[in-house]
């Protein structure tokens, strides 16, 4: 059963990035540590009783952390390195700070937290879904950086 899954996710992720490096010839994506990412969060002491601990949220981190390397991230990232080095396209890893906070209108930067999914700027009033505002800015933050190194 395993191996069966194992062999869907890989055919599914090659299907998938040889079709975004098909379709692009920039294909830009947020440096991602995944491996921190899916870490467990660390124990929280509780200052009152020495030698206890506080809820620290793992049962919930533990979740998504499942759907974190199901989901196989670095997989897919790495085969569209690779495919789009070997498709002659551009492919570059930008850092993800702010991505979904700055309003990629007017550049505003708009403090959310991640249960927040609509971004609404206060300044210019620019409204969207939050993760199509981070991916214009990523794509952005990779169109300057590929025009500062041709």
């Amino acid at each position: 059963v395993h191996e069966r899954i194992r062999n869907r996710r890989h055919n599914f992720i090659h299907q998938e990035s040889r079709k975004i490096v098909n379709e692009f010839g920039l294909i830009v994506v947020e440096q991602l540590n995944v491996k921190n990412m899916s870490k467990a969060p660390a124990p929280k002491p509780d200052p009152d009783n020495a030698g206890q601990y506080l809820p620290n949220g793992a049962s919930q981190k533990a979740g998504l952390n499942k759907s974190i390397l199901d989901a196989s991230w670095s997989m897919f990232r790495s085969a569209v390195a690779y495919k789009a080095e070997n498709a002659g396209r551009k492919f570059l890893e930008v850092n993800p700070a702010y991505t979904s906070q700055d309003c990629h209108s007017c550049g505003y930067r708009a403090k959310k937290k991640l249960s927040d999914r609509w971004h609404l700027c206060p300044k210019c009033g620019t409204s969207l879904d939050r993760d199509r505002n981070a991916a214009i800015n990523i794509l952005s933050l990779g169109i300057q950086r590929l025009g500062a190194n041709p």
